[in-house]
């Protein structure tokens, strides 16, 4: 295993293309870009107000993160630098890429989806149920998914018109992460040490799985699931097929955010309290990398992507 230190090796440059990761660190009140490949943050914006949430949009370029005190929305390029900023108020949390551009944002506090274009202007917004955290996009764009954590079921919208189409209980207790994967939805439901599968169309439950600890999100690569154990300090691994798991990885301790790496062959994931970046090989189940960044790291979202930009 490769034990990588901090080292901002250069801003990221037009010369600069690789796979990267956009890793917030809440305490360390941090943005870090890690070049997956060489393990170097190779950019880092200071950003106060305790960075959490984020998601990545390779093909435009941009990052969007939410300050989780204040609810202020920022977008940074590949450099790390600031291009845009709103603020939406001390609720804003979960985020994901809209499908074209902008953004979607739940809203903690009043139970809300919002939809922002590119500029950062709304475009709809849509009641949740109660503090939703977690949202994703399907892959074809027309779904929205949010996991309301406090009423243990998941709302589904259509994409272009916030329309509500349904809710669904999930089978365990505040349903946080929340994620798109061959047609189902996936919650990491942190009080039912379980990951719930729904089927969106349907809108039902269609399965559970057993998890470690305090499940906080779910990526997938190479053909297998993984979920993150906040308590248990490690991350569940899982085949979506059969919906058996297949093993358990250590990793650092309150493993978070966690998402595939561009090719697929593993997983990145963010320990909160051990302050590093563990890469997980899909295959193997080894730990092929600790990288070490700022305080906190959370990276609650779609984190990682391969840059667009020759």
């Amino acid at each position: 295993m490769l034990r990588i230190a901090l080292v901002i090796a250069a801003l990221i440059s037009p010369a600069f293309a690789g796979d990267v990761a956009f890793v917030t660190s809440q305490n360390g009140n941090a943005v870090s870009v890690v070049d997956l490949d060489s393990g170097q943050i190779v950019a880092q914006a200071d950003l106060p107000g305790a960075p959490a949430p984020v998601a990545y949009d390779p093909r435009a370029g941009r990052a969007y993160v939410v300050a989780a005190d204040t609810g202020r929305l920022t977008v940074l390029d590949e450099a790390a630098s600031v291009i845009a900023h709103r603020d939406l108020g001390a609720g804003a949390f979960g985020l994901a890429v809209a499908p074209g551009e902008g953004v979607l944002v739940t809203d903690w506090y009043k139970g809300r989806l919002h939809r922002l274009d590119a500029g950062l202007k709304t475009l709809w917004s849509a009641e949740t149920g109660q503090t939703p955290a977690g949202v994703a996009v399907s892959k074809d764009g027309s779904l929205v998914a949010t996991a309301d954590r406090d009423d243990d079921r998941v709302s589904i919208f259509d994409t272009v018109t916030g329309r509500l189409l349904r809710r669904v209980g999930t089978a365990g207790a505040h349903p946080f992460g929340i994620t798109f994967h061959d047609e189902l939805l996936w919650t990491a439901d942190v009080e039912g040490d379980s990951v719930s599968v729904i089927d969106p169309v349907a809108g039902r439950l269609i399965g559970s799985i057993p998890t470690g600890s305090r499940p906080y999100a779910v990526a997938f690569a190479a053909a297998r699931g993984f979920v993150t154990n906040q308590y248990s300090g490690s991350v569940t691994v899982f085949d979506p097929e059969t919906l058996q798991v297949l093993g358990e990885v250590r990793t650092g301790d309150y493993p978070e955010g966690i998402a595939p790496l561009p090719d697929g062959t593993g997983v990145v994931v963010a320990n909160w309290d051990s302050d590093t970046v563990t890469i997980i090989d899909a295959q193997s189940l080894a730990i092929s990398a600790e990288i070490d960044v700022p305080a906190g790291p959370r990276a609650f979202g779609s984190f990682t992507g391969r840059q667009a930009r020759p």
